[in-house]
């Protein structure tokens, strides 16, 4: 079975934002759904020696938007809002973002996503309202569905 072009393109498009050079992410996407993981390093870490809530908002931020993103072939999606809340710290291994789209009308889509560690065990969740922008997905350089 193929892969769909536009989950492809989406995970090229992911892979070559400037920002992902420093987490060096892996990424999955499927209809209303994504996965991301990055193995931890040091480098995130605040000064009590754990990944700083930034790294949780960008890995929850990011698989609930590429959830919503492979909903819609058309336009790049935008964060209106999102809520994070870190529930327990981690400081090694992988930790691991599981977005899904729970709802979606004409003019915007919620998605909720769960973030793990090395475990399995659930480390933060975040939900949060995204909705069509106007820059078209073709426009984007490294969305690529060829």
């Amino acid at each position: 079975m193929t892969k769909d072009k536009h989950y492809i393109a989406l995970q090229s498009m992911y892979l070559a934002a400037p920002i992902n050079k420093f987490y060096e992410p892996a990424i999955s996407v499927s209809e209303g759904q994504s996965e991301i993981e990055i193995k931890l390093d040091e480098k995130y870490f605040h000064a009590a020696n754990a990944v700083h809530g930034s790294v949780y908002f960008k890995m929850l931020d990011d698989a609930a938007f590429f959830a919503v993103n492979s909903l819609e072939r058309e336009v790049f999606v935008l964060t209106t809002s999102f809520t994070t809340y870190i529930t327990r710290p981690v400081s090694s291994g992988v930790m691991k973002a599981i977005g899904k789209v729970v709802n979606s009308n004409k003019s915007q889509f919620i998605a909720e996503s769960i973030a793990y560690n090395a475990e399995g065990k659930e480390i933060a969740r975040g939900s949060g309202i995204f909705v069509r922008g106007k820059y078209l997905l073709a426009d984007v350089p490294a969305y690529h569905t060829a």
